[in-house]
């Protein structure tokens, strides 16, 4: 392995790079961050007698948004300022979601960093640091969390559903491997209504009926494997046969009463009698039968 030596650059001293180029750069892979698994939702985003918001961004897994304000340089009181009027604009809007308001900037001075701090007792608040490293011709960034957020709650999954993508989208957020695996379940579900279909949405694929969700299981590709999420009481026993059966049960989720299972490629036909029971007892308590 090479040692490369980096320099630091300042974007904002820069001839050649901007605000617009980070922006672009955080939209092409919003993971960069370091936020987890998030998702572009709107750049540029008009607020009402407030300017532009840089970047709203949503968690793929569930409802939690956050409200991006990038400041190139040092921070500032009106960058801090026009971060928490942002988040607060979008919170009003759509109180359905948890929002977090995020400024990411080049230099957080030890005196803002306080009083980002104070603020954090009371608006969930993420300070991020960038800083630009060269090596040669190429130029990456590197993203930290100096003041981390305070975690709320989440808000229905009906939400994610008004926001609907394709297959395609899915082959290239999970592989097209663990998609097809969401056709094998499907046809297992069928069992019980032949009418079902999938339901391609931005967080996950859930099944429909005549164009109405129907998610009594609900799926998540990955690019190795599937989470299958069956919902369910949660109980001793179910959990015993689970993973009596060898399935890999990663935790229950008791927000939304469904388990969550990690399919690998080609699990769904070793284990099919066992996903079978899980999906007929799933569509049982729905009360769809």
């Amino acid at each position: 392995m090479e040692f490369a030596k980096f320099e630091a650059v300042s974007i904002r001293n820069h001839p050649d790079l901007n605000e617009r180029w980070v922006q672009d750069r955080i939209a092409d892979d919003p993971s960069i961050l370091g936020l987890g698994d998030i998702v572009l939702k709107d750049r540029e985003r008009i607020q009402p007698r407030a300017g532009r918001l840089d970047l709203l961004l949503q968690d793929a897994e569930s409802s939690r948004r956050y409200e991006v304000e990038i400041q190139l340089g040092t921070t500032d009181e009106s960058h801090i300022i026009r971060t928490i009027e942002y988040w607060d604009i979008e919170r009003k809007r759509y109180p359905q979601y948890e929002h977090t308001a995020v400024i990411v900037a080049e230099d957080i001075t030890s005196r803002f960093l306080n009083v980002i701090s104070l603020f954090n007792g009371m608006i969930p608040l993420i300070a991020i640091q960038m800083k630009a490293l060269r090596a040669g011709n190429q130029i990456g960034l590197v993203f930290t969390t100096v003041v981390d957020q305070l975690v709320l709650g989440l808000v229905g999954e009906d939400e994610e559903g008004q926001e609907p993508t394709d297959r395609a989208y899915w082959e290239a957020r999970g592989s097209k491997k663990t998609v097809a695996m969401a056709d094998q379940l499907l046809e297992i579900a069928k069992a019980h209504d032949p009418t079902l279909g999938l339901k391609y949405n931005k967080f996950y694929i859930g099944l429909a009926k005549d164009g109405q969700p129907c998610n009594f299981i609900v799926l998540r590709p990955k690019k190795g494997f599937i989470r299958f999420e069956p919902r369910l009481k949660n109980s001793p026993e179910t959990q015993e046969r689970l993973e009596a059966a060898g399935l890999d049960v990663m935790d229950y989720d008791s927000r939304w009463g469904r388990y969550r299972i990690r399919l690998q490629p080609g699990q769904v036909e070793t284990n099919r009698d066992i996903l079978k029971e899980v999906i007929a007892e799933a569509y049982a308590a729905s009360g769809q039968e």
